[in-house]
């Protein structure tokens, strides 16, 4: 892989070992997937930030790294951590929090921004053929596909030393000959909603792999597209789908999968193994936009949660301050709107929680193995009307 002198200064350790490591891993990912040079990325946003998943380990590694220097030459961003401000973080223990905290204030020391969302799309939307370094699969799906940036599926400390560097590799998603689609999916079911979305990106998810797919004709808002991009990342490899067919592709190129209803129902049914009643029902995975916040609103006002369950409703705390009004109506119904953490990175096993109700399928797909759960996947209007007395 070609090196400027001042990437090869960096790696030879002449800007200090932080450089250097973060050099280090860069080459090594570049060598590995064949990249031929490092180019500038516009933002990175980074994972494994969440103490539940990360432990004492990995501090370690970030203290050194904020300790020699280490700092972003780039926007960055971080994923959520494991609990909120308000609510969660008085029901951990003070050892869990202290940690937590230590990791947000060693990434904020190398100048990362504390976002704490895997939607950091709301926070800055990239434009069109920037390059990014984003490791939440989430969004790298839906920021190459719905807002067509150019990002691979990171890892935690690619992505990390890629904002300490201030450059990626170049290959896979950043190169336009991989972005082309090579697979055809004809969706014959309706898709009425966000969980028909998202059930769809776990099914495709399976059958796809890492296959790009094209789809013949596939419409849906942008909080429809952000859970199929949830669940394509959940359950499969692919960094990228195609909204509709170009008119330059020619479909005998291609294999053609078709979706029925039947195998819609199907993928659906299999991601439920709750057999009763919910203690929890959550919205927020990815985290919420400012139009499901007042979805939600519009659909609990007048309503209140049962005394035995507890709804949690998740987005970034840039969208919390937007929506002020519709938090106080979700708030006065008894439910509690979240920042800086998600379901899946908090430690709700030891809350009390058995059973969770979400229109998450990718919360769905990840809660019986991360958070010990049963599971039952529904719409959020049958979800409220679940969690609420009337």
């Amino acid at each position: 892989m070609y090196l400027t002198k001042q990437e090869e200064r960096m790696l030879d350790g002449e800007h200090g070992w932080a450089s250097q490591v973060c050099m280090k891993i860069l080459v090594r990912l570049g060598d590995l997937f064949g990249a031929t040079k490092l180019v500038p990325i516009d933002s990175a946003h980074i994972s494994g930030v969440s103490y539940k998943h990360l432990g004492d380990a990995a501090i370690d590694f970030l203290e050194a790294l904020a300790r020699q220097g280490g700092r972003a030459r780039t926007v960055a961003t971080l994923n959520p951590s494991s609990f909120d401000p308000r609510y969660l973080q008085k029901r951990y223990k003070k050892e869990r929090v202290h940690q937590q905290k230590r990791v947000i204030e060693l990434f904020r020391k190398m100048r990362v921004q504390p976002t704490l969302t895997c939607t950091p799309y709301y926070f800055q939307e990239p434009k069109i053929g920037e390059h990014l370094a984003w490791s939440e699969s989430s969004a790298v799906v839906y920021a190459n596909s719905v807002l067509k940036a150019w990002t691979n599926r990171e890892g935690g400390p690619s992505a990390l030393a890629a904002a300490l560097i201030g450059k990626t590799p170049n290959y896979g998603m950043h190169q336009p000959e991989n972005r082309q689609p090579n697979v055809i999916v004809r969706v014959e079911a309706p898709l009425r909603n966000e969980t028909d979305f998202g059930s769809l990106g776990i099914l495709l998810g399976k059958q796809l792999g890492d296959r790009i797919p094209a789809f013949e004709r596939l419409q849906g808002a942008d909080d429809d597209l952000k859970q199929l991009s949830a669940a394509l990342a959940s359950s499969g490899m692919t960094a990228l789908f195609h909204a509709a067919l170009d008119k330059t592709d020619r479909r005998e190129k291609f294999e053609t999968v078709s979706v029925e209803p039947k195998d819609l129902k199907k993928t659906a049914d299999d991601l439920c193994t709750a057999t009763q009643q919910p203690d929890l029902v959550f919205f927020g995975c990815p985290h919420c936009s400012a139009g499901e916040l007042q979805k939600i609103a519009d659909a609990i006002d007048g309503k209140k949660v049962k005394k035995n369950t507890e709804l949690w409703v998740c987005t970034s705390r840039y969208i919390r301050e937007k929506a002020i009004e519709q938090v106080a109506v979700i708030e006065k119904a008894g439910g509690h709107v979240l920042r800086d953490t998600c379901i899946l990175t908090t430690w709700v096993k030891d809350l009390g929680v058995k059973t969770l109700m979400t229109n998450s399928a990718k919360t769905a797909f990840y809660a019986p193995t991360l958070n010990e759960v049963a599971v039952a996947l529904a719409p959020m209007k049958q979800c409220i009307k679940t969690a609420c007395k009337n």
